[in-house]
């Protein structure tokens, strides 16, 4: 999935520490950040290690990870739903570290949206009082709450369920109420832990599909918590693998499969079917006079392409984003990444 990413950073994190235990606080009472010997010394739990990442405007980053790893630790750290031990959490340019907490509730309610795995709808609204809930803590008046639940509602693909009961509607509509919810407050930066993991396969793919329409339409910027690399494939700009409370190795889907940083980022990602990561223009052949029976994208996945060369009779073309042709992508250059080349 491609967005439209700003260079400017929405969201920083600088040296970001979360230690859990009672003298966590000594570690870093000198200012300096801790070497293993002090952390082992000091009996504490390290949730989150020296972490540093930017999150671009416009962009879905995604942070991957085992059970244990620190991915969903961090995220509530950036919204300060933990605080963190040590370091610096910057909200277009502002360290949220320094704000107080009803600085951050106002904060959290305007301008962040969150949707974890548990979707935490009430059972006693409706679907549109769950939606509007949100508006109506921040104070919205009924008819100007309902009116943007309304819209909420019908961007998901709800219309006409709006008086329904949460235990009246599937597990996935449950989730898509959950996502309304969350864009109900029109927020700048949206974190979703999970929001999937705990759908039915074909439900989840139907999920994902939503998200990136919504995406495509929406423009947010996106910090989203997955243990599923494919999902991660679908719908990253770039991911951060972490490992132990600290990031591996942070970059597209295809830099993490071609290039990985460490032993652990290669394991991780080995068995990843590289049609699925890697573009037409890692493997398209730089000739573009050979007589070609259509066009792609240069930046299209292998795996979305395939299947139109199977009939083919010559190459295709591919072109850059203003319509250029830059090359030729070949049945034989296909074949041999579908065939594990």
């Amino acid at each position: 999935m491609t967005s439209i990413v700003s260079s400017a950073p929405k969201l920083s994190c600088r040296s970001v520490w979360r230690l859990y235990g009672p003298r966590g606080g000594d570690v870093f009472r000198n200012g300096t950040a801790p070497d293993e010997a002090a952390l082992a010394s000091s009996e504490v739990i390290v949730a989150v290690r020296d972490v540093s990442l930017a999150v671009n405007e416009g962009e879905i980053f995604v942070i991957m990870g085992l059970s244990g790893s620190g991915k969903s630790t961090l995220v509530r750290c950036m919204s300060r739903l933990v605080e963190p031990s040590a370091g610096e959490i910057l909200f277009n340019g502002r360290n949220l570290l320094a704000a107080s907490p009803r600085e951050m509730i106002e904060i959290r309610r305007h301008r962040m949206g969150m949707v974890f795995q548990h979707f935490a709808l009430l059972p006693h609204l409706s679907v549109l009082g769950n939606v509007g809930f949100p508006l109506e803590v921040q104070g919205v008046p009924r008819a100007a709450r309902e009116k943007r639940a309304r819209e909420m509602v019908e961007l998901v693909g709800l219309a006409g369920r709006e008086a329904d009961y949460p235990h009246q509607l599937s597990g996935g509509q449950q989730q898509r109420v959950g996502i309304a919810r969350s864009l109900a407050v029109e927020p700048e930066l949206w974190f979703l832990d999970e929001p999937f993991s705990a759908l039915d396969p074909l439900i989840r793919r139907e999920m994902q599909d939503e998200f990136i329409r919504l995406q495509d339409s929406l423009h947010k910027t996106i910090v989203f918590i997955t243990h599923d690399f494919d999902e991660a494939i679908r719908l990253a700009d770039r991911i951060a693998i972490m490992k132990d409370g600290r990031i591996e190795q942070t970059g597209t889907p295809e830099d993490l499969v071609m290039r990985p940083a460490t032993p652990y980022v290669a394991e991780f990602t080995r068995d990843v079917p590289k049609a699925k990561v890697l573009t037409v223009a890692t493997i398209m052949a730089p000739d573009v006079s050979v007589a070609a029976e259509g066009e792609v994208p240069a930046g299209v996945r292998i795996a979305a392409v395939a299947s139109r060369l199977r009939e083919a009779t010559a190459p295709l073309a591919v072109v850059d984003a203003d319509g250029r042709r830059v090359g030729t992508l070949t049945r034989a250059a296909v074949a041999d990444v579908m065939l594990g080349g």
